[in-house]
C-alpha cells in the first residue's frame, strides 16, 4: 500500500514538473512584452490621432483628376 502511494506521488510530482513546463510556453521572438506598470499609464494615456490621408470630397477628387490629365498631357508633348 505504501509502495503504491509513493509511486503515485511521483507520478503526480512528474505531471506537475510537465505542466509547468508546458505553462511556461515557447520564448518569444522579437519585442518583449509590457510590463504591467506601461499598460497602465497607457490605458489611461491619450489616445494619439490615426496618421494617413482624409477622404477627398467629389470637388477634390475632380480637381486632382484635371491636374493630372494635364500633367499627363504636357509629359506627352515634352514640357515640364
Amino acid at each position: 500500500m505504501i509502495e503504491a502511494l509513493e509511486l503515485l506521488i511521483a507520478e503526480r510530482d512528474r505531471l506537475n514538473e510537465a505542466i509547468a513546463i508546458l505553462q511556461r510556453g515557447t520564448p518569444r521572438r522579437g519585442r518583449k512584452p509590457r510590463s504591467e506598470s506601461t499598460e497602465d499609464a497607457a490605458a489611461t494615456a491619450p489616445t494619439k490621432k490615426k496618421r494617413g490621408r482624409g477622404k477627398m470630397s467629389a470637388a477634390q477628387k475632380k480637381a486632382v483628376s484635371a491636374r493630372m490629365k494635364q500633367y499627363w498631357a504636357d509629359r506627352k508633348k515634352g514640357k515640364k
